[in-house]
């Protein structure tokens, strides 16, 4: 209870206690984060950004956040994580060293540098915990802005949970919707452009969001006159406000320094959006910070001494202080007394917090030296193992890097001895262990991940039809839409008229607009709500209408959904399924296929390229069942495409990370994906015509790529590769030729120079001539094989040219 419901139901006493305990949390975390400056500067740390100044609004806002909520915020929020119970001292000093270690570390395990924050949503083994029962925060980003997104998924969240019924588990991630989605962000970073696609695409949702906006003038050096126009982001989003016939936000401005109307503006705001699921809008201005943005730099720079000053007198936490002697609440003696404590808790936790972090260094440090000392006494090379010994003992407090580079450069000595046995196993056996706290879960190890669902095949039965591709997708979507209730949709386009392809005709009539919906055109927010629904236990589709206009929400899908479950080493996941179409059509815009661009990318995420739509169907089956995220692109001219109808539809199952030799061969492997694969088959028919027998093979999968090396094995047979793609020169296929050479070692049987064949270095030109002259053609294919064929066996292929 807070504000003046507070004051009414609470004894004096207890209100006293309550203002008091607020006090030394808001005191606390600003030792926090003036120590935590000492150890970065000192060395101990490499680099700190901290929440002094916002301290106070911070304490208003846990008061209303309830279990079951969410947070999306950003790395000034330390003090809000401590008002919630989720984030200790010792912790906060854990996440300032880098601790990898969830134990002592559980925000992200050392992953991720201080300041951002994370509560864990599954368990060690990847299974969903009562989200319901936990005060829950998703897991932080720093590149600007880069929350909002996610912020409104997790909002929306509640809005589905609220008016679809019958989705199963309902009661472990909501209870009728009644969760509030909290975001935070810095006044500048309020110029983003994510910031403003999330507020307009929330208040024409009307989810239960409510985000505050930490006003302190500044965004790093550069003044909000540069920043916002008229310097105030609430007074430029007036025309959000909801009126009596309109849907909008309720806004409202609150001094960042006054802790009582702090209190009862959260209160209120709480009250509308968990019960209205109206978006609200908190702009608390008039804050402050104290040591600037981090530290990298002085605020002493870039403040004068009229700003400095201004800063001192209102400061919350002075403001705080003033307010509570005024009012009788605690007398200066009374608050000096909890200022003393705070500084020795704090000295405390990151003494604690550094020993824990050392401890198992210094371990590993005694170890490797005990190793070393029985090299050296059998080695002729035993000085100089002795001058290693001596230099690593030396350090007081070493890193791991410290002793592998000891060990890997005393290695190099006795790299012709019989001792070198013992430090070799120590190195590889070191590395084993330690390797995976800085590398693991990128993918999830749990049972659901992609390797646990089994291929089944499609059925057509005995009388099976052709059909146009867009009918199978459809059709497979409606029996996966009516196997899981907790599925949904959303895109341009995508509700009333079933997507541009008519891939989803008739669905959102069978199913409901809060499963089946249109959005507007707005790419990164349409990311935003997957993620943020996937967070919550809901299994989301995001469509994306064209592959080229992936790129909007590509950093989105790069900085946040890729990374989630790595960041935070396994305890949070989305397993979001994006869909899209794309390859072969004719023009620069809705015929891109940048696809070593976005590999490179999204590492973290599968990326699925269906050659067909019984395939792109299967791919669907299939992650249903998993809980990974994946990217799924679509041949945007296979709707119209005659295949046969199956019988077993929403079961049959396409497996990820398989490829599949659609055309066996002896004298070549040929390798594509997608629409281009059935260029390279006509190519494979004419080919054949004149004695070349070539090998067909359908990547499928990108992420991950052919896992059981079946590529390399062709490679073995035929002694020659030839890879096709429509990507740019560099692009897809020389992602595809790296993991083929490289990582399958298909060099050792290869008989001729593997070879490429792209798009051209520009996008695609407009008509069917400009795709002629612009992608892989089956002549181009013809040709470039027929080159290939000639140099191996000249007399019986003279050259063409």
């Amino acid at each position: 209870m807070t504000g003046t419901e507070t004051k009414q139901s609470l004894s004096y006493k207890d209100f006293r206690a309550e203002v008091l305990n607020d006090y030394k949390i808001a005191i606390t975390s600003r030792e926090c984060s003036l120590l935590g400056r000492r150890e970065v500067l000192t060395g101990k740390a490499k680099f700190g950004i901290f929440g002094d100044g916002k301290e106070v609004p911070q304490l208003a806002m846990a008061k209303a956040f309830k279990n079951g909520d969410f947070r999306s915020g950003y790395y000034r929020d330390q003090t809000f994580m401590m008002a919630i119970g989720q984030l200790t001292l010792q912790q906060f000093f854990a996440g300032l060293y880098g601790h990898p270690d969830l134990e002592e570390e559980p925000m992200s395990g050392g992953r991720q540098m201080g300041g951002h924050f994370a509560t864990h949503s599954l368990d060690e083994d990847g299974n969903w915990k009562n989200l319901t029962l936990q005060k829950n925060s998703s897991s932080d980003i720093s590149p600007t802005a880069g929350q909002m997104p996610r912020l409104l998924g997790l909002a929306q969240a509640s809005k589905i949970y609220r008016n679809v019924t019958g989705i199963n588990n309902k009661t472990n991630f909501s209870i009728n919707g009644n969760e509030i989605a909290w975001g935070t962000i810095g006044n500048a970073s309020t110029s983003e452009g994510l910031f403003f696609e999330t507020i307009n695409a929330a208040g024409v949702l009307q989810v239960p969001m409510i985000i505050s906006v930490w006003d302190d003038d500044y965004g790093i050096s550069v003044h909000a006159r540069h920043q916002t126009t008229k310097e105030n982001i609430s007074e430029i989003l007036k025309g959000f406000q909801r009126e009596n016939d309109t849907n909008g936000y309720e806004i409202i401005t609150v001094k960042g320094w006054d802790y009582a109307e702090l209190v009862s503006a959260y209160e209120r705001a709480a009250r509308l959006a968990r019960e209205e699921h109206v978006p609200v809008l908190m702009h608390i201005y008039q804050l402050t910070q104290p040591q600037g943005h981090s530290t990298s730099g002085s605020h002493e720079r870039y403040k004068n001494s009229d700003r400095l000053s201004w800063e001192s007198e209102y400061d919350c936490i002075g403001q705080m202080k003033k307010w509570m002697i005024e009012n009788n609440i605690a007398t200066e003696e009374d608050l000096n007394a909890i200022d003393h404590q705070a500084k020795a808790d704090v000295l405390d936790a990151k003494k604690a917090a550094w020993a824990a972090y050392v401890a198992p260094l210094k371990e590993e440090q005694a170890q490797l030296v005990a190793v070393l000392n029985s090299v050296a006494v059998q080695s002729p090379n035993k000085v100089f193992i002795e001058k290693n010994i001596a230099e690593l003992t030396a350090i007081r407090e070493p890193m791991r890097k410290d002793l592998l580079i000891t060990a890997r450069k005393t290695l190099r000595l006795i790299i012709k001895e019989n001792a070198k046995s013992a430090l070799s196993h120590w190195i590889k056996t070191y590395t084993e262990k330690i390797q995976p706290k800085y590398s693991s879960h990128l993918f999830s190890k749990s049972d659901k991940n992609i390797f646990s669902v089994a291929e089944q095949a499609a059925d057509y039965g005995d009388t099976a039809e052709e059909a146009d591709g867009r009918m199978i997708i459809r059709n497979n979507f409606d029996a996966l839409f009516a196997k899981y209730p907790e599925m949904l949709i959303f895109g341009e386009d995508v509700g009333n008229i079933g997507d541009v392809n008519q891939g989803l005709e008739g669905m959102q009539e069978k199913y409901g607009e809060n499963r089946v919906s249109d959005a507007g055109i707005r790419e990164a927010t349409i990311l935003g709500q997957g993620i943020g629904m996937a967070m919550r236990g809901l299994r989301p589709v995001a469509e994306i209408q064209y592959l080229d206009y992936l790129l909007y929400a590509l950093q989105i899908m790069s900085d946040d959904l890729a990374t989630l479950h790595y960041r935070t080493a396994g305890r949070q996941k989305a397993p979001l399924i994006i869909r899209t179409r794309g390859h072969r059509l004719e023009g620069i815009w809705h015929s891109g296929s940048p696809m070593g661009m976005i590999v490179n990318a999204v590492r973290g995420i599968h990326v699925l390229v269906p050659r067909n739509m019984v395939k792109a169907a299967g791919f669907y089956n299939t992650l249903m069942e998993t809980d990974e995220p994946a990217l799924v692109i679509e041949c945007l001219n296979g709707y119209r495409l005659k295949e046969k109808m199956p019988v077993n539809l929403g079961k049959f199952k396409t497996p990820i990370g398989v490829v599949e030799t659609v055309k066996e061969g002896k004298d070549i492997t040929l390798v594509s994906y997608g629409s281009t694969l059935r260029v390279v088959e006509q190519a494979a028919k004419e080919l054949l015509e004149i004695g070349i027998d070539a090998e067909v093979i359908d990547i499928q999968s990108l992420l991950p790529f052919d896992i059981n090396s079946d590529i390399v094995k062709s490679v073995a047979k035929t002694s020659r590769l030839l890879v096709i793609d429509e990507d740019v020169p560099g692009g897809g296929s020389a992602y595809i030729l790296q993991q083929i050479i490289d990582v399958q070692d298909a060099y050792k049987y290869l008989d001729s120079k593997p070879d490429t064949l792209s798009a051209k270095a520009h996008r695609p030109a407009y008509g069917t001539d400009g795709d002629y002259f612009s992608k892989p053609s089956a002549e181009d294919i013809f040709e470039k094989v027929y080159a290939i064929m000639h140099e191996a066996k000249p007399a019986e292929f003279p050259e063409l040219y």
